[in-house]
């Protein structure tokens, strides 16, 4: 079977506009959720987000900005860090070869910002205002045939959504496409820019949001006793997997190896999770058996830890089912701690962590951890940073649906 790599990475996100940044602010256990000041949140009930403080006119200018979303420009950043990170220059690649390169990016929502806009527009100003560039901007998969455009792939290329296991589905897909020869190389991640009046009063009318205007800074507290919703996130993670033998010929750096894959569904409900976690413990143990990896050398993981009531105890559940006595021994934390929730981009941000927690042999904190949960009664990483050598680790994310992945990376095998 063909082995998978990881060469390179890139994100963008509440703490900052690339890994070093993030990664530095995250292992310190530092908070990137503020109030909203990009729009009036006067009559909505839910005013701070996990929002990227970043200027994207630095990248963006001219054109760009009418026909390109956010979440686009979000995956553009990264996927730049993450190709220059994996020393690939892409011009100086033979076409032929670039056929063998792929790029598959999830996305949960999309280009909602421009549908917004847009909308305002033809309201107020008529259909002949609706710009032409209206649809190339807001749907889906312009996010990954943006990409493949700036670094001519032209391999496989699609996008995935499946809520906020879609860019798990992306990596996932990216995996297999590598194993079955389709591709050498493939960009792979997730994106999302949903911070807007819409999404935000969404959510929140469903009652998923964490409503401490007071305290932003401690909203998102996963697994904590006092959690009372997630906190929206925006941003993007982009890695490039490679397979073995053709990063090892170039002489790449490779921080970890992409072990396995597990994706299930719970077929029980549209937004709530299945309490026992069978459906996520299912894709847990899969992801373990398609890696041929012994869940006793299994030492993190990145838990998809919304801060919602449900979910941790769902989560906490799957955890032990997969694992049995094991699972208490596992060092588990959550990303969303200290960036929210990013939604169709999550399980890329999140992936980029784990893939640090093993090279660097430290996994972050849960930031916001103060009050244990009864029935959140697992090791979440409270208060700061531990320095673990993690041979592999588990990378979760769950979305509405039922939608269960999980992602196993570790240590590369001789």
């Amino acid at each position: 079977m063909r082995r998978v790599v990881i060469t390179g990475l890139g994100t963008v996100n509440a703490l900052g506009p690339d890994v070093e940044t993030s990664w530095r602010r995250m292992v310190a256990g530092e908070n990137g959720i503020r109030e909203i000041d990009f729009f009036d949140t006067t009559d909505i009930p839910v005013r701070f987000s996990g929002h990227v403080d970043y200027d994207t006119s630095v990248d963006f200018v001219g054109p760009d900005t009418r026909k390109l979303d956010p979440f686009t420009m979000y995956a553009l950043r990264a996927s730049r860090e993450a190709v220059r990170d994996a020393g690939l220059d892409f011009a100086s690649v033979d076409p032929a070869i670039r056929e063998r390169y792929g790029c598959i990016i999830g996305t949960g929502i999309g280009g909602i910002t421009g549908i917004e806009e847009q909308h305002l527009q033809l309201l107020e100003r008529g259909p002949r205002r609706v710009s032409p560039h209206f649809i190339p901007k807001i749907m889906a998969n312009a996010v990954s045939g943006q990409v493949a455009i700036e670094h001519g792939l032209m391999g496989t290329c699609f996008t995935t959504s499946s809520a906020c296991a879609s860019s798990g589905h992306s990596i996932g897909m990216a995996l297999m496409s590598i194993r079955a020869g389709e591709s050498d190389l493939v960009l792979t991640g997730g994106a999302e820019s949903a911070t807007t009046p819409l999404s935000v009063s969404g959510f929140n009318s469903a009652r998923a949001l964490s409503t401490r205007n007071d305290d932003p800074a401690s909203a998102s507290r996963p697994f904590d006793k006092e959690r009372d919703g997630f906190v929206m996130g925006d941003g993007a993670g982009i890695l490039v997997f490679e397979e073995l033998e053709h990063a090892r010929a170039r002489g790449a750096r490779i921080y970890a190896e992409v072990k396995g894959y597990g994706s299930t569904d719970d077929a029980f409900h549209i937004t709530a999770p299945k309490e026992d976690g069978s459906g996520p413990a299912r894709a847990i143990r899969l992801a373990m058996k398609s890696g041929g990896v012994d869940p006793e050398t299994v030492d993190y993981v990145n838990a998809h830890g919304t801060s919602t009531a449900l979910n941790d105890a769902m989560e906490t559940n799957a955890i032990k089912a997969a694992f049995g006595d094991r699972a208490r021994k596992l060092a588990i934390s959550s990303t969303k701690s200290m960036i929210g929730h990013l939604l169709g981009a999550s399980s890329a941000v999140e992936l980029v962590a784990t893939t640090l927690s093993i090279h660097h042999g430290v996994v972050h904190p849960t930031r916001n951890y103060t009050t244990p949960d009864p029935v959140c009664d697992l090791d979440y990483v409270p208060g700061s940073a531990r320095e673990l050598k993690v041979r592999n680790a588990l990378s979760n994310s769950l979305g509405f649906g039922g939608h269960n992945v999980s992602i196993c990376i570790g240590q590369l095998d001789s």
